[in-house]
């Protein structure tokens, strides 16, 4: 309905017109745009392009598994009848790809309260799940409910133990925002490691992961990006609590430290306890800690380095002591287990290199938790004194205080999700 254009505006200068009737499309002009002025007061504005031409390569990725299809409804009801509106578009789109399906169901869809996830290697699969739905059956690789109104969900990121060769391997592959994410590690950690951190991770036959100077870098790198694609995904942490090494992941994310300096104190803590003796050994006792802690107080070189549960506690220092230790808990009936480990940390053996990490953390620049941190070395939520070169000195040498962290993290969240490359965490 464009009658006459507002004096003050001079446009014949420019290369823009306001068509009048339709038009065929120049190419050559490139961009059109094209307004809607509601009578509520709705503005929206659409500019158009010409399309780029592609080259015609498909960048080969690997394929995906398994596909996940989400469905959410605001009843029961409702979430069944679009379940049985997807059985019946299966069998009349038998050429739609699972993977459109999955994609399109997930990210297109606003997600309600009654929901449902199922996990499928195929379409025939996905229909066999749905109608197992249907009847009420809900078995492997489905998942059904009402959400809670207020989720709180902890992230907990596993310590040092985790490791294999190849760990992320697929992700890597499949995952844009992993991907980037670990890229990004790998760029930093030049600086710091003599050897690429993904040829750490995937070189073929390379045992170089379970080497501490790669072991712990290789370890946070992995937990970081497994964090970011968990929040592209939305997964937002409450809370944070990390295990050993697994607390500079978390406290990366809580924003104590940037990335940098997060792998700088990662490299430096990895490189500094492989130049010490493996003269060391660590135990996991299966006792309380005050009785762990009346047997071990005659020996000097040996401490508690995690108490991981009520009656899940480790031991770490120097072998002999040890050895003398584990005996005296075999004539008491406790059971022990020797943990596969290259040196005794969070012991006394530890303390041979604060000095030389203490000039590496005093050059950090440290920040308040911007979300709740749950500390290993008190075992509460962290204060001020988490952003400080002391707490990280003396995290070296102090026992974990897990099992103190998650009965706080109790009372904060109801979902805790571990991030690391296997469960080892959730099994405490």
């Amino acid at each position: 309905h464009f009658k006459k254009l507002n004096p003050l505006i001079d446009i014949s200068h420019t290369s823009i017109t306001i068509p009048q009737k339709i038009q065929p499309w120049d190419s050559e002009q490139k961009y059109a745009g094209v307004s809607s002025f509601g009578f509520g007061g709705t503005n929206a504005h659409v500019v158009v392009g010409e399309g780029v031409a592609g080259n015609g390569d498909v960048e080969e990725r690997l394929e995906h598994p398994l596909q996940v299809l989400t469905l959410s409804a605001k009843s029961e009801t409702a979430l069944n009848d679009l379940v049985l509106s997807y059985k019946d578009y299966l069998v009349e789109h038998q050429d739609t790809d699972l993977a459109d399906i999955c994609y399109t169901a997930n990210t297109g869809r606003t997600h309600f309260n009654y929901r449902l996830a199922i996990a499928c290697e195929s379409k025939e699969q996905l229909q066999s799940k749905l109608a197992q739905f249907t009847a009420g059956q809900i078995k492997g690789g489905i998942v059904a409910g009402e959400t809670e109104k207020d989720n709180q969900i902890a992230f907990l990121f596993t310590g040092q133990g985790s490791q294999y060769a190849n760990m992320g391997y697929q992700l890597y592959h499949t995952q844009p925002v992993f991907q980037q994410a670990l890229d990004r590690c790998a760029d930093i950690l030049d600086r710091y490691l003599e050897k690429p951190l993904l040829e750490v991770l995937y070189s073929a036959g390379s045992s170089l992961v379970n080497e501490t100077v790669y072991t712990q870098p290789a370890i946070f790198s992995l937990e970081y990006a497994l964090a970011q694609m968990w929040i592209s995904w939305d997964v937002l942490p409450t809370a944070l609590i990390g295990h050993s090494v697994g607390e500079y992941v978390a406290a990366t994310i809580a924003g104590v430290f940037s990335l940098e300096d997060a792998l700088k104190l990662v490299a430096t803590r990895g490189k500094l306890m492989q130049s010490l003796s493996q003269e060391g050994e660590m135990y996991a006792v299966f006792a309380t800690e005050s009785e762990v802690s009346e047997i071990i107080e005659p020996f000097a070189k040996v401490a508690i380095a995690a108490i991981n549960a009520a009656q899940s506690v480790v031991i770490s220092g120097e072998k002999v002591s040890i050895q003398r230790i584990i005996n005296q808990f075999a004539n008491q009936n406790t059971k022990t287990q020797k943990l596969t480990v290259s040196h005794a940390f969070h012991s006394p053996l530890m303390s041979h290199i604060l000095k030389e990490f203490k000039e590496v953390d005093e050059s950090v620049e440290y920040h308040p938790p911007l979300i709740k941190l749950v500390s290993n070395v008190t075992g509460e939520i962290a204060l001020e004194s988490i952003a400080n070169a002391q707490y990280w000195i003396d995290h070296v040498i102090a026992p974990v205080r897990f099992a103190d962290g998650m009965q706080t993290l109790q009372q904060e969240c109801n979902f805790f999700l571990e991030i690391g490359s296997t469960h080892i965490i959730l099994g405490m």
